[in-house]
């Protein structure tokens, strides 16, 4: 297929017609680091299952979640919108989703990841390689989704489709097992991230100009209040490097 389309590109150019230069490939990157002391991780109160829940240790919590080394701040979704909150312009190479489905584990009574991104079209598959069975209910806004609530018995999953693109997140849990808590979210275009255990993220093949990005986390929005409109960015061609973006 490449072949034939270098041979179709070459065709164009020899009997004169113009061919459009290939998009510059522009990445937006940076690290979220956390303002102050490193919060301390509590236990959860794991009182049920134990055996399979504590197989690897005790489960800590996931609200706030730094690496003491550097700061870092891990599970914090990034995205990108227009000044006003809307779809960034999407090329037609980035029209859909590369993968039909998102995962996300339940395999010793935690959420892994505990937070997931996808777009619309894709297919949240809840799965459970644990040894005791679960359910995953997950609700967000009532008008775009209003979620439900399955039991995913041992070795199984659930396929979660048709969620749609919502400023509001999507909150996951297990009522088997109440200190269980996720978050999902889901974008209608390709530019979102979410941040790795060292607070950095990367968001790839981004569009040049001047836009807003956005940072949430289970504590809410970087800022507070402020942070619901978004920050203003300018991307430029090539790699935007953010640098240390602190979370107050």
């Amino acid at each position: 297929m490449r072949n034939l389309s270098l041979a179709w590109l070459t065709a164009l150019a020899a009997v004169g017609l113009v061919v459009p230069a290939a998009t510059a490939q522009n990445t937006v990157k940076g690290q979220v680091v956390y303002a102050g002391a490193a919060p301390e991780r509590k236990k959860l109160d794991v009182n049920k299952d134990q055996g399979a829940c504590l197989a690897k240790g005790p489960i800590l919590s996931e609200e706030v979640v730094v690496n003491p080394s550097n700061k870092g701040m891990a599970n914090v979704f990034v995205w990108i919108t227009t000044a006003d909150g809307g779809k960034p312009p999407v090329p037609a190479n980035l029209a859909k989703p590369k993968a039909p489905k998102v995962e996300i584990d339940q395999p010793t009574c935690a959420f892994e990841p505990h937070a997931v991104a996808l777009r619309e079209g894709q297919t949240l598959v809840a799965k459970n390689t644990a040894q005791v069975a679960h359910n995953i209910n997950w609700q967000g806004s009532p008008a775009k989704n209003p979620g439900g609530n399955v039991i995913v018995p041992p070795g199984k999953d659930h396929p979660i489709s048709n969620l749609k693109a919502d400023k509001r997140p999507i909150a996951v849990s297990c009522n088997i097992h109440p200190w269980m808590k996720g978050w999902v979210r889901v974008f209608d275009h390709p530019y979102y991230a979410v941040t790795d255990k060292d607070g950095n993220f990367e968001i790839k093949d981004a569009p040049a100009g001047k836009f807003h990005i956005w940072y949430w986390s289970d504590t809410g929005w970087k800022g507070g209040a402020a942070g619901d409109k978004g920050f203003p960015i300018e991307i430029k061609s090539g790699t935007t490097d953010l640098g240390k973006v602190e979370w107050k």
